[in-house]
């Protein structure tokens, strides 16, 4: 099964990169998470609970980190088990700056391949997929605003949870539709301001 998008950060990629691989960071913000611990260099034993309908349920495992190349390229490797059956994959992210407006944003593209089994299987690739997605919008989400949180002059702490992180999520698609229609309403524009330049 195939993972895979996108989501932009409010943030510089060195910034976006750093708190990507933070071990803090990835404790406040992986949705679900109860258990965090490192094992070892850019390794991690992990239990989640996870809430989207049929996929609900504790899972355990571990998160290894590899093909690091800050900061623009980074793998994740995930192994997990839980009373629905289990979850292995490997994904990558890459990272490149996308300024507008002149505002430091980082572009994350991610894709990687998922293999279930056990129950896990029969509630159908859908599914998943659409509870998979849904948890890495909500990860992106708290990551921004950890970004922002950074930056700030005063240190704020950052308020994470369910709920938060899912109106965060929410919030940067919205962000994201009407950046893609502003460029689509753009664009005729400067074609017609071409065409006049040229006659």
């Amino acid at each position: 099964m195939k993972i895979e998008g996108s989501s932009t950060i409010q943030a510089a990629p060195a910034r976006t990169f750093a708190l990507l691989i933070d071990e803090d960071v990835l404790r406040r913000c992986v949705p679900g998470v109860r258990r965090l611990i490192r094992e070892g260099e850019d390794r991690f034993a992990v239990i989640l609970d996870v809430g989207f309908g049929s996929v609900e349920g504790t899972y355990e495992g571990r998160v290894a980190l590899s093909e690091k190349v800050p900061p623009s390229r980074l793998q994740i490797a995930v192994d997990g088990q839980g009373r629905l059956g289990f979850v292995r994959g490997k994904g990558l992210l890459q990272l490149e700056s996308d300024e507008k407006s002149g505002a430091h944003l980082t572009r994350i593209t991610y894709q990687g391949e998922v293999q279930i089994g056990g129950a896990l299987a029969s509630v159908g690739q859908r599914m998943v997929q659409g509870a998979a997605k849904a948890m890495v919008g909500q990860f992106f989400a708290a990551i921004e605003a950890e970004a922002k949180a950074a930056e700030s002059p005063v240190p704020v702490p950052v308020k994470h949870g369910p709920l938060r992180n899912l109106l965060r999520w929410l919030r940067s698609i919205l962000r994201g539709l009407f950046q893609r229609r502003a460029v689509r309403r753009a664009r005729p524009e400067r074609n017609r301001a071409a065409s006049q330049g040229g006659n």
